[in-house]
């Protein structure tokens, strides 16, 4: 498990690192694919208009997400090996080769990115088990921000452990009101040892703690949520977006020296 130091450079994603779907196993490939692009040493996660549902006889709420992962493996078509099912008893619709671009198993996470939200939609990064066995499952979540939380420059931001269905953990999450302007880029992080505490923090500033994390490696989630449902009549137009620089994932818990960019991202 290498560390990643992930600053998009080019116009490609690099695809041995990133997988441009959203747990395509309970989907497909193709009904899962991300609206992504790589320019400005930033990644862009967004969702037009005329994207469709994801798994949309099947998930409710309704929602459509662009959404890279660094893992991703399955059982068979009709087996209910995969990962981060929704429902009991789910099933393999597509069966998804084994990927592993990249697992940690503790040190720190972090990202500096900025989102463009409505009240309909939300943008995440997390960490789930690469589930080799099922109750690996649990997750850390380093934010996770829903539009509607968002006012006058503060905003709820969801960090913590869900315990899902590892009888290993507690539920603990929380989205306490941070001072952050979510429009412009900031920087989200948790550092966390295997099993013991991990300490989530927004520009270096701690926001949360949580006492007990993940025992096995993690892959990275990242993506960006939008709820028809949601819909005030009028924001069917707008496009949620999730602007990423960068993201690193360190093995050790003390903090690298930053890279300092001789330019500041491009709004995408």
């Amino acid at each position: 498990m290498s560390d990643l130091d992930e600053e998009f450079a080019g116009t490609d994603l690099d695809l041995s690192i990133w997988l441009p779907h959203y747990l395509p196993a309970w989907s497909s490939r193709a009904a899962s694919a991300a609206t992504w692009t790589v320019s400005g040493s930033c990644l862009t996660l967004s969702i037009p208009r005329e994207q469709a549902l994801w798994c949309a006889d099947d998930h409710r709420p309704a929602l459509r997400v662009s959404g890279v992962q660094t893992g991703s493996r399955s059982g068979p078509v009709g087996s209910t090996l995969g990962q981060q099912s929704f429902r009991s008893n789910q099933v393999v619709r597509e069966e998804q080769p084994r990927f592993q671009g990249h697992l940690t198993a503790g040190g720190r996470v972090e990202i500096r990115c900025r989102m463009e939200l409505s009240a309909r939609s939300m943008a995440s990064l997390w960490m789930v088990g690469f589930e080799e066995v099922p109750e690996q499952c649990g997750e850390i979540c380093v934010f996770e921000v829903f539009g509607r939380s968002v006012a006058d420059g503060f905003a709820d931001v969801g960090t913590g452990v869900k315990a899902i269905r590892d009888p290993g953990l507690a539920q603990d999450f929380a989205a306490p009101s941070v001072e952050v302007d979510v429009a412009q880029f900031h920087t989200y992080a948790v550092e966390w040892t295997p099993g013991g505490p991990a300490t989530f923090s927004v520009d270096d500033r701690p926001v949360r703690r949580a006492a007990r994390t993940p025992v096995y490696p993690l892959q990275l989630m990242l993506a960006v949520f939008d709820f028809p449902e949601w819909t005030n009549g009028a924001d069917d137009h707008l496009e949620p977006k999730l602007v990423v620089d960068y993201v690193r994932s360190s093995g050790s818990s003390r903090r690298r020296p930053r890279h300092r960019r001789s330019h500041a991202p491009r709004s995408a």
